[in-house]
């Protein structure tokens, strides 16, 4: 950090900086004696030899001079070249965040309707009552796709728009034909539709009678998947059943942050992602079984996930803080879709858990059955990927590690997400490696601002620009990455911060009743990316 600062002054506010020296070893510092050290070299001061052992700061320090400053790292450097032709170019949204019409067509109560009308959830009183009125703005919406100039989009199902109490004992047609609709004016566009059917907006009436902590509601998901298959199927090749299952299962079941405002940490999670994994492989079956000979789509989950370095790289401790961090966002539900159970290191750091928390097991186990039932239900790897983080063990009972940020990584908008794209090349190569190289859809990427407008998000295209680059060194990699895609199209409810964080490409000045897209820099930037399918050799 001093080193950088240093550079910083020489090279562009034009001090005249000649040198630099630091301390030599740790040595006799007067008052303190020997408490602190300052020293490049470790002393041993019991040892009569007094050896000198060299820091990670004196290694560091003859790198700096050896190079005179700072080489870019591999990964900083920027690759040029294109991206394969059929290369999925999209932009994604999901319905509780922008469609609004929450009373309109026959749609049924969300839990996010229920939650956001709760007082104290959602920042400055947020809703998503009418979010970006897309219900009623679908043309305006496709125009948007079309300047961006995308080959696909993905949007989200509201399951309660087409099931308004969550069961087949009422079909809404009405909001089967909006999304029909809205196929078809994506397909007019030249614009390919990848599909979600779970975006988090859970009809309250499931949620009432346990959502996904109750077993039936596995059952309950594959009936709705039968129809959004046999309704839309035709029309749709990519389909994504469950975005984010960590989020559901922490965010709404632990920390009580988002819908439906759950709070038990010590074996609600685990029962509730046991469940999205058996109705995952459920609705995977459905279309296995019943559609795909027709209809030759491709559907998978959607899981997120930080990369995680360690924090103290000459430590095999941090390197294992790191391993689980990961572990525990991809791993929980990819080893059992991919690979047929959970992994033993997700297996044995729950169970280390449960027993600090006076428990005797947390983690729900599969059946021999089931375990043949959920192996392979994949087509792709839906991957969600925003920033890294920095780990190194701890001891807080439950908590075995933890998570930092470096305070060199620049900043977002939103206090969870730092810039780090060398992390998503690292993500695309371990799941490669641990999955056996399954083709790999990003499915959202992107960045937030907040505070004033500023049309000119120059932070976005430098984020595009990187990440995006990382994801092209799959040709260095031998990464099979088949699709990109930014989050998020529109400024919209971004959840527990309502409107406060904003994502999209284009503005939604929520000020105007028409809710008008303004395109930002961005819009240009990433269209260029695509148009160029990559990063052409200046």
């Amino acid at each position: 950090f001093f080193f950088t600062s240093l550079l910083t002054a020489y090279e562009l506010d034009g001090v005249k900086v000649k040198g630099y020296a630091t301390c030599l070893m740790d040595s006799f510092q007067f008052f303190h004696g020997y408490q602190f050290g300052f020293g490049l070299h470790y002393i041993d001061f019991n040892n009569i030899h007094r050896p000198r052992t060299p820091k990670f700061s004196a290694h560091l320090y003859y790198n700096i001079m050896k190079d005179n400053g700072f080489s870019l790292p591999d990964d900083e450097k920027m690759l040029y070249g294109e991206f394969k032709k059929d290369f999925i170019w999209s932009s994604a949204t999901a319905s509780y965040q922008i469609e609004g019409a929450w009373r309109q067509g026959g749609k049924g109560l969300s839990i996010w309707d229920k939650f956001t009308h709760t007082p104290g959830n959602i920042l400055q009183h947020d809703t998503g009552d009418i979010a970006c009125n897309s219900y009623n703005k679908m043309e305006d919406d496709i125009a948007a796709l079309k300047k961006v100039k995308v080959s696909h989009y993905r949007f989200s199902v509201s399951w309660p728009r087409i099931l308004p109490d969550g069961t087949t004992k009422y079909i809404n047609q009405a909001g089967i034909n909006y999304y029909k609709k809205l196929l078809d004016s994506l397909i007019a566009a030249n614009i390919q539709p990848q599909v979600t059917l779970y975006h988090w907006d859970l009809p309250q009436a499931l949620q009432d009678v346990g959502g996904w902590e109750n077993e039936t509601i596995i059952e309950r998901f594959r009936d709705y998947a039968d129809i959004l298959f046999e309704n839309l199927g035709p029309k749709v090749q990519l389909w994504i059943t469950f975005n984010e299952p960590f989020i559901i299962a922490i965010l709404g079941h632990v920390q009580g942050t988002h819908a439906p405002f759950s709070d038990r940490p010590d074996t609600l999670p685990y029962i509730v992602s046991h469940n999205i994994i058996k109705a995952h492989a459920e609705a995977w079956h459905v279309y296995n079984d019943k559609y795909r000979a027709s209809q030759n789509g491709m559907v998978s989950i959607t899981v997120n996930a930080d990369w995680a370095e360690p924090r103290n790289p000459y430590k095999q401790e941090d390197y294992d803080a790191a391993r689980s961090v990961v572990e525990f966002y991809l791993g929980w539900y990819a080893h059992p879709i991919f690979n047929g159970d959970y992994s033993p290191l997700m297996k044995r750091s729950v169970l280390e858990q449960s027993l600090a928390g006076g428990l005797t097991k947390s983690l729900p186990e599969f059946t021999p059955e089931e375990i043949k039932r959920i192996n392979g239900t994949y087509d792709y790897f839906g991957l969600n990927h925003y920033c890294s983080v920095l780990a190194f063990p701890v001891d807080f009972g439950e908590i075995q590690h933890f998570e930092a940020d470096d305070r060199t990584w620049l900043e977002s908008g939103s206090h969870w997400l730092t810039m780090t794209p060398f992390g998503l090349r690292r993500l695309l190569k371990f799941i490669k490696h641990e999955f056996g190289n399954p083709p790999i859809i990003i499915t959202e990427n992107g960045v937030s601002e907040n505070g004033p407008v500023d049309l000119n998000d120059v932070h976005r295209k430098y984020f595009y620009e990187k990440y995006i680059n990382q994801v092209l060194k799959y040709l260095l990699d031998d990464v099979n990455v088949i699709g990109y895609t930014a989050w998020s199209l529109l400024d919209n409810l971004e959840w527990a911060v309502g409107y406060t964080e904003r994502f999209g490409l284009f503005y939604i000045n929520r000020s105007d009743p028409d809710l008008p897209r303004t395109p930002k820099a961005s819009v240009s930037f990433y269209s260029s990316i695509i148009s160029c399918n990559g990063f052409p050799d200046p």
